[in-house]
């Protein structure tokens, strides 16, 4: 009889699989590797199926932006003890409003080591039972659950291993580690994973927090750069919160894939980072960005009045020794690293205090800057012109035009800081992703990123200084020179037009009127200095600068106060309704970027173009105004149904903030371009764009 019993079962165990209830769009089974009939203590693996219909989805253990992963609660019987649930392998997917989900499509796996006792009877058949509860997704979202079973027999018997025979390696994560070196570094509100991987092979991040202790993350921004080894793979993750790192790696190769965990509680996390925790490869293609980065910052339209400066200087030394000229070149290098290692500096101890980082922004988004910048090149320009010689210490012939040209090596050097004070508002191309990569790291890397980019922008005049040769290619020093001088003053001018039009974007027209005033006030007392000082003796030359310098600092600081309290500008747009975009032949009616505003337009399925910008920053200007705002793109515009929308970062924003840190940037510009379709995958346009280019993406 009891070889009867036994026979049946085992013919029926197929069949033996339950399913008691399911919602709409899952149906939920329970199945097990167990050995029939069971081995006495031995543990064994059941395995929950959700069978997913066309079009509905559920999610992983970290969902995502959105979503609830499935919870399993064993009820088995009296002895026995289920271990903790592990996941499948998921996906990612994007859903409307720029969320990004991880979960699965037609079917997800949830299993758990069942460990029976040791004294189970010969002659019994025991259920395993178990409640599933789940999100399930398509349009709308449906809580759904079930109750499952599954028997299995007493000892005696073989093995049937149900998961090894049904699916292929890779669909559950591995229990060892990669085969390959992966670092994590970064702390705060940052981590960066990198490694090399396998040759042909593409990779996946699929961060895993702590949901206990608040911890939120970002979504995850990849970095490749090919090499004959293999990829080199650089992750950027948003992390906040002080749960350890978790996150699974995926390596997909054609059809098979393998997965891995990495980081929590392990030795691979690196608590305080630095140079040798991050891969050589990815150090080596970020140095490579910045210091092209920096070599183009010389031909942004920002830097060139003081360009002008240096090619005027490199012509009044065309007489001087090679030594010398040598020692002029390596000044204004010097110039241009302590500017950009103090800005690792300042980037450093902001970052330490928690402050979110970014290029430009945190000089150019503060009026005081742009006044402090304003009043400096207006004085410099007067100088040039000749309105004023303000005589340094210690030499009657020192003056600052003769400093800045000829006589002092002082000279060269604020030249070089000059320019890199004018070029922090400037992303380069190359510059954006470089200084993404280096504002999450740790301080020595950060330092030696902004050295990196401060060697490629000075690189052309120290090639210029060391060689002689140019010299014959240059005109001889002459009269002729006084008048050049002047005339370089004229860029300078320029420069602070277009500080006025940043200021009055930020604080409107009337903070314009108080600088203007200023300028007026700072004038006559360089003209009082200038004409009058250096004709009178020692004692009433000191007092009447004495009395013009409390005049001109006291201006300086009344007026900045002033203009500090008027009301941030936000940015001007024709009034548009959301997703009703209007279009003119002559110009673009931007709408005004919110997340909110764009989430609605992606839900409808509406193409966007979405430009970053800040009128500080001449690069986005230039976009605009030679590549975005030109008659074939607003044509073009119109005719796909494209909405156009504007984040106008010239004040600070903390939303805009968070969507470049998104792209992985921390400046504008950046231009994106979502296509029509709900879910579409944006599209990131170069720093520096062309009308091509953008005709290009938007046509496709």
């Amino acid at each position: 009889m009891k070889a009867y019993r036994l026979l049946i079962v085992f013919l029926l165990l197929p069949l033996l699989t339950l399913t008691v209830r399911a919602a709409e769009g899952v149906k939920a089974s329970l199945v097990t590797d167990a050995a029939v009939p069971l081995v006495a203590g031995k543990p064994f693996m059941a395995t929950v199926v959700l069978n997913l219909q066309p079009g509905w989805h559920t999610y992983w253990q970290y969902s995502g932006d959105s979503g609830l992963p499935p919870k399993v609660e064993w009820k088995l019987p009296e002895g026995w003890s289920a271990g903790p649930l592990e996941f499948s392998v998921p996906e990612q997917y994007a859903e409307p409003g720029d969320m990004i989900i991880y979960g699965y499509e037609k079917q997800s796996l949830l299993r758990s080591v069942i460990t029976p006792p040791k004294d189970l009877p010969n002659d019994e058949t025991f259920e395993l039972k178990a409640r599933v509860s789940w999100l399930a997704c398509k349009e709308l979202c449906v809580p759904g659950s079930a109750e499952v079973s599954s028997r299995v027999l007493g000892p005696t018997g073989g093995p049937v291993d149900w998961t090894s025979a049904t699916l292929p390696k890779g669909f559950w994560p591995e229990s060892v580690a990669p085969p390959f070196e992966v670092t994590i570094s970064g702390k705060g509100t940052n981590r960066m994973i990198s490694f090399t991987g396998a040759m042909g092979a593409s990779y996946e991040l699929f961060p895993d927090p702590e949901p206990s202790d608040g911890t939120t993350v970002g979504h995850v921004i990849s970095m490749v750069t090919p090499t004959d080894h293999g990829p080199v793979m650089l992750f950027t993750i948003p992390w906040n919160g002080s749960a350890p790192f978790k996150a699974l790696l995926v390596e997909r190769k054609g059809d098979s894939q393998l997965a891995w965990w990495i980081g929590g509680k392990t030795k691979k996390e690196i608590a305080s980072p630095t140079t040798q925790g991050i891969a050589v490869g990815v150090l080596l293609a970020a140095l490579l960005s910045g210091f092209l980065g920096g070599l183009i910052l010389n031909l942004m339209p920002c830097v060139l009045p003081v360009i002008s400066l240096k090619i005027f200087g490199f012509i009044s030394q065309a007489g001087e020794s090679p030594s010398r000229i040598l020692r002029h070149g390596l000044a204004f290098a010097a110039g241009i690293f302590l500017w950009f290692l103090g800005l690792a500096v300042l980037v450093i101890v902001l970052k330490a205090g928690g402050s979110q980082v970014t290029w430009g922004a945190f000089q150019f988004q503060n009026p005081l800057f742009v006044i402090g910048l304003s009043v400096l090149v207006f004085l410099f320009a007067l100088n040039l012109f000749g309105v004023f010689e303000l005589t340094l210490p210690g030499s009657t012939a020192n003056s600052l035009d003769r400093v800045t040209t000829h006589d002092g090596y002082a000279g060269s050097f604020f030249q070089g800081l000059f320019a890199t004070l004018l070029a922090t508002p400037c992303t380069a191309p190359f510059l954006g992703s470089a200084l993404g990569f280096a504002f999450g790291q740790s301080p020595v890397v950060i330092l030696t990123m902004f050295a990196s980019v401060a060697f490629g922008m000075s690189l052309p005049y120290l090639l210029l200084s060391a060689r002689p040769g140019w010299r014959r290619f240059i005109p001889k020093p002459g009269v002729w020179m006084e008048r050049l001088k002047q005339l370089m003053g004229f860029p300078l001018l320029a420069t602070n037009l277009w500080l006025l039009w940043v200021l009055q974007n930020q604080r409107g027209s009337n903070a314009v009127l108080m600088l203007l005033a200023l300028f007026l006030g700072l004038g006559v007392c360089a003209w009082i200095y200038g004409a009058i000082a250096h004709g009178t003796q020692t004692r009433g030359r000191a007092s009447i600068l004495i009395v013009t310098l409390l005049f001109a600092v006291y201006a300086v600081y009344q007026i900045s106060r002033m203009i500090v309290r008027e009301s941030p500008i936000s940015g001007i747009f024709t009034p548009v309704g959301i997703g009703q975009p209007i279009f003119n032949t002559n110009t673009i009616y931007w709408q005004p970027y919110t997340p909110e505003s764009l989430k609605l337009l992606r839900s409808s399925g509406t193409p966007v173009l979405l430009d970053f910008t800040a009128s500080w920053c001449l690069t986005c200007q230039f976009n605009e105004r030679t590549a975005i705002n030109v008659p074939a793109v607003r044509q073009l515009l119109r005719e796909k149904g494209i909405t156009a929308m504007k984040g106008d970062w010239t004040n600070s924003d903390p939303a805009i903030t968070a969507a470049l840190k998104s792209f992985g940037r921390v400046g504008v510009p950046l231009v994106v371009f979502y296509p029509a379709g709900k879910g579409s995958e944006p599209v990131v346009l170069p720093e520096l764009l062309t009308e091509s280019i953008v005709l290009s993406i938007l046509g496709k």
